[in-house]
């Protein structure tokens, strides 16, 4: 078998100072780049959030109308036995949500490994990533978290990926507004697309490829 090829990325540490290089595997960071996966992933992705609370009342379930409005005959009028009829304004609803409607979808898993593989290389390609050899605070302060951010010159919304939360991280990136802070295995096709910069720990660089490769 053909060994595969790699990338060169540089890496950086957390005060943005290139301290080495690391290889990417190209199977996984070099793809060609399918934008119908991708679509369809980011369909998936946001349907599964949709909450299915919208609810209308049905007949049965609007206050009133317990009485007949008016005679049956003499009126003129069509006959009506309630006035929570779907014919009268105030009545129920026919084909309304019930709440127990579901917006699930679900993509095939090798569709869905090609999506985050051609997101993945989309960021690379265009110069997105930013390689990190160990992302780890010290403390729970945010200004510590935007000056690395900063540092790595992370620009516009930035996905933040690393091998493991801890406390310190949670706490410190919690009220940065423009960078989104997940674990390896919860980076989404959404997540990836949505945001200008990926900075990532090589820890979490290198599961990404076991996963996906």
């Amino acid at each position: 078998m053909a060994e595969k090829k790699t990338l060169t990325v540089k890496v950086l540490n957390m005060a943005g100072e290139e301290v080495g290089s690391a290889k990417l595997k190209s199977s996984v960071f070099g793809v060609e780049v399918n934008e119908q996966v991708m679509f369809d992933a980011v369909v998936v992705d946001q349907a599964n959030q949709r909450q299915a609370t919208a609810k209308t009342k049905k007949r049965a379930e609007v206050s009133g109308g317990g009485k007949k409005p008016f005679r049956q005959k003499g009126t003129g009028r069509a006959r009506a036995g309630s006035t929570r009829s779907p014919v009268w304004v105030g009545g129920g609803t026919v084909w309304g949500p019930d709440g127990r409607q579901s917006y699930k979808l679900s993509q095939n898993k090798k569709e869905h490994q090609l999506a985050l593989k051609s997101a993945l290389t989309l960021k690379v390609s265009d110069s997105q990533l930013r390689v990190i050899d160990k992302i780890a605070c010290k403390g729970k302060k945010t200004a510590d978290y935007v000056k690395f951010l900063n540092a790595v010159k992370a620009e516009g919304k930035v996905l933040v990926v690393v091998d493991e939360l801890d406390e310190n991280i949670v706490y410190s990136a919690r009220n940065v507004a423009w960078a989104h802070t997940v674990t390896w295995d919860n980076v989404s096709v959404l997540d990836l697309l949505h945001v200008d910069t990926l900075v990532a720990s090589q820890d979490a660089l290198k599961k990404i490829e076991e996963a996906l490769d």
